[in-house]
């Protein structure tokens, strides 16, 4: 069964093919929020790198975030479209397993850790379990500070990765000694794996049930509610 990774949660735009042989196509760019103009290139580049047509894939998987607002919609927009056009079903995971996928070897606590912009990021933790990772903490989004007291409580050697850890090292590292991974951003390489393993398990939905995770409201509902507040306070 062929798959068509789309992740586009972060400032990167990751798209992938693949299957039970693993991954036999990937394309990754990082160019500011650019996410509309560089993903239908991006799904087109790689089916023809693949010599794969768009009516031989069995599954549509999709970065459900959290991550940037824009660059999600952007992603979940397009993929439900292929998958309805398709007529194919659809698997969503979240930006933090992406992260965490490719250190699922190692024996700290690995914790993904993706800029939400404002001061806050987003992150949960998972553990080394016999054949993958156990989500270990729920995904939340908070300051920085709450991330390191959240470390600092479980008191357990840590893997950080991501954008938000590489941006935050800084204060991370000031309040608690980890290491910080070099990788940015989710890929779609590991988006194909986690879900051909689902897809072999029939884990997959129509893409009308596909849901994306904010941990917080846009920033647009957000200046919103703010601007409306303080109308009613005047």
């Amino acid at each position: 069964m062929l798959i068509l990774g789309i992740e586009t949660a972060t400032e990167q735009v990751s798209v992938a093919l693949g299957g039970h042989e693993g991954v036999i196509a990937r394309f990754e760019v990082c160019r500011g929020r650019r996410h509309a103009e560089i993903l239908t290139p991006a799904i087109e580049f790689v089916c023809a790198q693949a010599d794969i047509g768009l009516d031989e894939l069995g599954v549509i998987a999709v970065d459900v975030g959290p991550g940037l607002y824009t660059g999600m919609r952007v992603g979940l927009a397009t993929a439900k479209a292929l998958a309805l056009a398709l007529r194919i079903p659809m698997i969503g995971i979240s930006s933090l397993d992406l992260l965490a996928f490719p250190h699922r070897r190692s024996d700290r606590v690995i914790v993904p850790v993706v800029d939400a912009r404002k001061g806050e990021v987003f992150y949960a933790m998972y553990r080394q379990v016999p054949g993958g990772l156990q989500q270990v903490a729920e995904p939340t989004v908070g300051p920085v500070d709450e991330l390191v007291a959240d470390l600092l409580a479980r008191s357990q050697e840590a893997l950080c990765v991501g954008d938000g850890a590489l941006r935050y090292a800084n204060e991370i590292l000031e309040g608690y000694h980890c290491e910080i991974a070099d990788d940015a951003h989710p890929s779609a390489g590991p988006l194909v794996q986690l879900a051909h393993a689902r897809a072999l398990r029939e884990e997959w939905v129509s893409p009308g049930e596909i849901r994306p995770i904010y941990l917080r409201q846009p920033d647009a509902q957000i200046n919103w509610a703010t601007r409306a507040s303080k109308v009613a306070d005047t």
